[in-house]
């Protein structure tokens, strides 16, 4: 018999055996090749099966997704409560990008209702039967985490390796790690320059409120900013303040909640002075000109064309109309886009 042709029966023959348990697949389970032996085995339960549907490779894992009560629930809370998108992140242990994304989708499915638009109601059902989803937890127990929610992603200054050398009687802080990953000066020790890690929530407010407070170094198209600890650029810096609080007072829970709501509340103000203050500033920018016995509204805004702005080459990335009018050499012949050097 030919090595295809033995194949191909072997195939037809694990189908017809093992295989055939998996043709149709239970509802409200996943449907993965390595279930098989918890099938068998008779330990088929929710807990039990594996996140893993590839037998052969160990590192691929299946992401859940929100069941539909978990994602009408943050809906409500957002909408109907009117609660932040941070405090139901926390709450919910989701991601705030995807409570925002959550709350537009259930808007737009109640939009398409009124219209009388179908909904792919067949298509969501099936999905959600043969994928993990988190469950919304009921009652007073705790809500199971969707995902992790106070991530970072990796820095482009934090990729090379930096030895550093500092004095043994010297305290060496995130902030200064953040300056040396910056290749900016070092600062002294005070009790200014250690503010941000005593209270991060404080320091990201400030810079809501005024990102041009972050100090900046490097000239022309190497100006950059200096990096931030971590404690200020996670997307809930009041847990941190949370925590400590938790070590601090263990006893005292009304307290830790009590300054728990005044940290989200001064966040949330943070946010909307945020906003207000970049809506004066794009106003203050654009000259509106409504012609009389006319619809139409130009806005007309002030722009600066310098070497400063585009840049000794014209591409610069403040430029006006960067994209425009100026060709693109990444498909030219001869151009080298492969890394050639490393610079630490």
């Amino acid at each position: 018999m030919a090595q295809n042709t033995r194949h191909r029966a072997r195939m037809f023959e694990w189908l017809n055996g093992p295989g055939a348990a998996l043709k149709y697949h239970i509802p409200g389970s996943t449907n993965y090749l390595t279930d098989l032996k918890l099938r068998s085995s008779g330990d088929d339960t929710e807990t039990s099966r594996s996140p893993k549907p590839f037998p052969l490779n160990p590192h691929f894992v299946s992401e859940k997704i929100l069941s539909e009560d978990l994602r009408n629930e943050i809906y409500e809370r957002v909408a109907v409560r009117k609660k932040t998108v941070r405090e139901v992140s926390v709450e919910m242990g989701v991601d705030m990008r995807r409570v925002a994304a959550v709350v537009r989708l259930v808007e737009m499915e109640k939009r398409w209702r009124n219209e009388g638009k179908p909904l792919a109601l067949p298509y969501a059902r099936a999905v959600h039967e043969m994928v993990p989803t988190t469950p919304l937890v009921k009652g007073n127990r705790p809500q199971i985490a969707h995902e992790s929610i106070n991530d970072l992603p990796v820095h482009r200054l934090t990729d090379p390796q930096i030895f550093h050398p500092v004095s043994e009687s010297r305290q060496f802080t995130r902030i200064d790690a953040g300056r040396v990953f910056s290749a900016a000066p070092a600062l002294e020790h005070t009790e200014s320059s250690t503010e941000d890690l005593i209270d991060p929530v404080k320091a990201a407010n400030r810079i809501k409120r005024d990102p041009r407070s972050i100090e900046r170094v490097g000239k022309g198209d190497e100006e950059m900013q200096v990096l931030q600890p971590a404690d200020v650029r996670i997307p809930h810096p009041q847990l941190v303040m949370y925590e400590r609080d938790r070590i601090t007072y263990p006893n005292e829970q009304r307290l830790r909640e009590k300054r728990y709501e005044t940290l989200l509340k001064s966040q949330e103000e943070a946010d909307q002075e945020a906003k207000r203050l970049a809506k004066e500033r794009e106003e203050k920018r654009t000259t509106r000109i409504q012609p009389e016995s006319s619809r139409f509204e130009f806005r007309i805004t002030d722009v600066t064309v310098s070497q400063q702005t585009t840049g000794a080459d014209g591409r610069g990335p403040r430029g006006v109309g960067r994209r425009y009018g100026v060709p693109n050499y990444d498909r030219k012949k001869g151009q080298v886009k492969i890394p050639t050097k490393v610079e630490v």
